[in-house]
């Protein structure tokens, strides 16, 4: 179900008289006998009942409203995650690129070192020169980085704060161009951080960085795998398998940490992993935070006489009571059966009502609603 509050078109501080009110005014105008002509009248209705029905409940309206404080939470922690993501990878790819360039600045290095040791003995010196920790021609791990990839570190550092003319000339002015003449894209300031530091711990003159960048990946999981606490192993793109055992308070959206099993880099410690769990399709459950939902198709004399039904949950089939009066827009909520939620309880199984009505034409229900439509009750 879509944002109740935009559904009524009310504020999330509304009072329940100013809910009532917009109910009223929004099912009079999107009801079915206004709207003949629109097929999607009737889904449209139902989706105006649910809404409120969780906002005039107190209870369920503070549930979804954590729930929903909660999934914004999680869709930050995801954004965070897929951004230390793309900086990893860059962060991993310009890495091996600098150690090409180490290993050929090292071997000129023993070269030149070796031929001022010659030309020194050659002269009766006994002083040895040191050896030149900057690279060719005084070359700083910040002068290797913008030959290497046309940005320095100073220039991707440098926040854009002014209008988009200004970024724009920043851009225009830092980017520089390689041997085909095309724009090189900036590195991001973790890349060319991880890049200087390892460019001075392979000349000896800091220590590498203590830890290396997170990296974050997609967990596909199944109800029954939340449900049951099930381990999943986790295929990474450099071929190794990671398990990870799902815990309580594990849900649609939430994100693991996983120490040590992130991106690997030869001196550095390891950094972690980040596992964004997404629960794969259902044919008999829905996922919202820790409920789960499902539907169940009720006869039209059900609906307005009430009655029993069968119902298909995560621990078997049970029986429940259909309320008198209960449209496509009722729930029937049965507590407990859902996931395990953090606090060391369980969401509840969200039952969803769907009015069907006969596979042929029943005369007598058919004459009763056109009484009703006209207005000549029997």
């Amino acid at each position: 179900m879509r944002d109740p509050y935009s559904l009524l078109g009310v504020k999330r501080n509304a009072e329940p008289d100013e809910i009532k009110a917009a109910w009223r005014a929004k099912a009079k105008t999107v009801h079915p006998d206004q709207n003949q002509d629109d097929p999607s009248a009737t889904s449209r209705f139902a989706e105006i009942g649910q809404a409120y029905e969780v906002l005039k409940d107190p209870e369920r309206r503070k549930r979804y409203d954590r729930a929903a404080e909660m999934h914004q939470t999680i869709m930050q922690q995801r954004n965070a995650a897929r951004e230390a993501a793309e900086r990893a990878k860059a962060a991993k790819a310009n890495a091996e690129k600098v150690m090409e360039e180490l290993a050929k600045t090292n071997a000129q290095n023993a070269k030149s070192q070796a031929q001022g040791q010659a030309q020194a003995q050659g002269r009766g010196q006994s002083q040895a020169h040191p050896q030149n920790q900057s690279g060719p021609a005084g070359e700083t791990p910040e002068d290797m980085i913008e030959r290497i990839f046309g940005a320095t570190a100073a220039d991707q550092a440098k926040p854009q704060t002014g209008g988009s003319a200004q970024a724009n000339g920043d851009s225009a002015e830092t980017a520089k161009a390689d041997a085909s003449g095309s724009e090189r894209p900036p590195l991001p300031a973790l890349a060319i951080d991880l890049i200087a530091s390892i460019v001075r711990r392979f000349r000896g003159t800091t220590p590498a960085p203590e830890k290396a960048p997170d990296i974050s990946v997609e967990a596909t999981v199944t109800v029954e795998d939340l449900l049951k606490l099930n381990a999943v192993t986790l295929k990474m793109a450099d071929d190794r398998e990671v398990r990870l055992v799902l815990e309580k308070g594990m849900t649609e959206g939430h994100v693991a940490r996983l120490k040590g099993q992130g991106l690997k880099l030869a001196g550095m410690k390891s950094g972690d992993l980040l596992a964004s769990i997404k629960v794969s399709r259902d044919s008999r459950f829905r996922v919202e935070g820790f409920d789960l939902h499902t539907t169940l198709s009720i006869s039209l004399e059900d609906a307005v006489l009430g009655g029993d039904a069968s119902v298909e949950t995560p621990e078997g089939n049970r029986n429940i009571s259909i309320p008198a009066w209960s449209g496509s827009d009722q729930t029937v909520r049965l507590n407990g059966l859902g996931l395990h939620d953090d606090a060391g309880g369980r969401g509840d199984l969200v039952v969803e009502l769907r009015v069907v009505l006969w596979e042929k034409p029943n005369e007598k229900v058919t004459d009763l609603m056109r009484h009703m439509r006209h207005g000549l009750y029997v």
